[in-house]
């Protein structure tokens, strides 16, 4: 398949990890996890069907490393921004602009942009603040689920992996 227009900014834990799994080593480094069920599938068909994947997440490098070397999919990912290279934290918009400069994408590319994540004030919010599409997944009981303002209020709103890949195609026919 060709290029999508879509371009998908993507967290990991208990978007597309489950959290609740995660083995630390005792520096508290991820070792390998687990995916929530069907998350591995929506990645991948994603990224078959010919997406611009970014991993936007904070953690740490070694911890995403380790978990999708173990799972063989971190070669989903265009590009890593990761919270503990780029010293900040989302909802912080510099987590955002250095994806964006990272993919060689322009002011121009945010309408193209939708970032996926489990968490309102952090995923949702940074995305609401940059001007770009925002799905959440509700999916995780590790969150709290009430959206307390406009920016915490999704564009979209999945409850599980396969919702996604839905919410994705539509945005995508709709181009």
């Amino acid at each position: 398949m060709g290029k999508k227009k879509t371009i998908i900014f993507t967290d990991s834990g208990d978007t597309i990890i489950d959290e609740s799994t995660q083995l630390y080593n005792n520096k508290g480094i991820v070792l390998k996890a687990d995916f929530i069920p069907g998350a591995d599938r929506v990645l991948k068909t994603l990224y078959d069907e010919g997406y611009r994947i970014a991993l936007v997440a904070d953690g740490e490098w070694d911890s995403f490393q380790n978990v999708y070397r173990e799972n063989g999919l971190g070669h989903c990912f265009e590009e890593w921004i990761v919270s503990e290279v780029v010293g900040v934290q989302k909802p912080e918009r510099l987590m955002f602009e250095t994806a964006l400069e990272k993919m060689g994408l322009k002011e121009d590319d945010k309408a193209n942009i939708v970032m996926i994540g489990n968490n309102l004030k952090k995923d949702i919010v940074g995305a609401n603040r940059f001007g770009i599409k925002s799905v959440w997944l509700s999916w995780s009981p590790r969150y709290f689920h009430k959206i307390e303002n406009d920016e915490q209020r999704p564009d979209h709103i999945a409850e599980t992996p396969e919702d996604i890949l839905e919410i994705i195609h539509k945005i995508e026919e709709n181009r």
